[in-house]
Formats: structure tokens, C-alpha cells, sequence
């Protein structure tokens, strides 16, 4: 199956409202992040480099199947993927693995533009099984820590992660870390606290606006060091 890739950027958005409308009807409304948060990161991709921001579409013919959007975090020489979305009528198809694949292939040659031989590691955040309310929500979950694992992602063990509060209710999501390391090098639990840092910055502060004092709050919960996230 051939999937033709389209990249979205902030100069040319010809296939954002398609690609929007499929992350809509994907995710409920509480973990649904503003459109504006999209914009803004596909702003900041055109000004920030080497950190990166993208946000790409498949598709088969002329049906839109895939959308897939990730962050470079140039600093940590990492890639945080953030969504990764497929078709409902035609997942059974391989498209997840598919979508992985391109996402990976495109952070890594963001790496080596930024001067790196290879890109060291790519996290993503998970949904814990405490957090499910449903049987249905438990198999989804469940198929999603499967499908990464399978990818060759593990989970981060005995590190507290909490997402900040993406809404104004201020709550912080307890969320499982995956990761994927993308050299031999056994990544430490230094570089991860590195890692998060980097994604607190360039994601949640410069993509989705969320205030320093909010962000120095969630970072000092997951007891990652004494010091803030920002200085004041």
C-alpha cells in the first residue's frame, strides 16, 4: 500500500482542516488540545530551528489516512512524538506502523541537519490504566501499549511523569513515559530528566502557551531536581 505523505507547515496549510477534522473525531473532547496550539507550533517550526515541529499527513489515493505531528527537541537531540492518528475504517491495515515509520524517518533527518549522526531517542506519553473508565477504553488502551512495544518503545520504569494541565481546569495527568532509543547507548535517567525538560519547554511553554509558574509546579511534582523548570 502506498501512502503519499503531505507535510502541513505554517506557509502551507492546504490539508490542516482535513487532517483537524480527523484528530477531532478521534479524541474526546478532554484530551482534545485547541487548534490554536497547532498553529502556534507550526509558527514557531519556521522560526526556532533547529528544533523542529511536524505535522504530517498520509494518504491512500485521495482518502486521508493518517496524521501524525511530533516535536525535535534540538537541545536533547530527541523526538517527542505527540499524535499519531490512522483512519478507523481502514486500521487493520498496518497504517500505525506505517505512520511510526515516516515520523521516525523524518526526526531523524531533523538530527542530521542539526549536526548529529543519528537521533539518540524518540519519547511519547501513554494514558495509565488507572485513568480508563470503560472496558472498551481498557482494550484500546491496552492495544495502544501493545502496538508500541511491538515498535521496539518500552516504558520509562520508576520515573514519575505528569502532562501539565493542557486545560484551564489546572490539572496535571499522570501519564506513562515510552521511549525509544535510536543508538546503542543506554539512555540514563539524567538524559531523560533532559528530555522532559526539553519537552516542557518547547511543546507546553512555546507551543501551547502554558504560563512558567504552572509549568514549574508540574515539573516539581515529578521530583526530578530541586531547582525550577524557569528561573524566575
Amino acid at each position: 500500500m502506498g501512502i503519499t505523505w503531505k507535510e502541513v507547515t505554517y506557509s502551507n496549510q492546504e490539508n490542516l482542516k482535513e487532517a483537524l477534522t480527523l484528530y477531532h473525531n478521534s479524541f474526546p473532547i478532554e484530551v482534545r488540545e485547541p487548534e490554536s496550539v497547532f498553529l502556534q507550533s507550526l509558527k514557531n517550526a519556521e522560526a526556532n530551528q533547529p528544533n523542529h515541529y511536524r505535522f504530517l499527513v498520509g494518504y491512500l489515493e485521495d482518502e486521508l489516512i493518517s496524521v501524525v505531528t511530533a516535536h525535535y527537541l534540538a537541545d536533547v537531540n530527541a523526538g517527542f512524538i505527540v499524535y499519531l492518528v490512522t483512519n478507523p475504517q481502514i486500521r487493520s491495515k498496518g497504517l500505525g506502523a506505517k505512520s511510526l515509520q515516516k515520523i521516525e524517518e523524518v526526526l531523524q533527518q531533523d538530527s542530521i541537519h542539526a549536526g548529529n549522526e543519528s537521533l539518540k531517542a524518540i519519547v511519547l506519553e501513554t494514558e495509565t490504566r488507572e485513568m480508563v473508565h470503560s472496558e472498551k477504553e481498557k482494550e484500546d488502551c491496552v492495544k495502544r501499549t501493545n502496538f508500541f512495544m511491538k515498535n521496539d518503545f518500552y516504558k520509562v520504569e520508576d520515573f514519575l511523569y505528569f502532562q501539565p494541565p493542557i486545560h484551564d481546569d489546572g490539572v496535571d495527568v499522570p501519564l506513562h513515559l515510552f521511549m525509544k532509543q535510536q543508538t546503542e547507548q543506554e539512555i540514563s535517567k539524567s538524559e531523560v530528566r533532559r528530555i522532559v525538560k526539553a519537552m516542557y519547554v518547547e511543546k507546553y511553554h512555546h507551543g501551547n502557551g502554558i504560563a512558567k509558574e504552572v509549568l514549574n509546579r508540574s515539573y516539581r511534582k515529578m521530583n526530578l531536581e530541586k531547582n525550577n523548570l524557569f528561573c524566575d
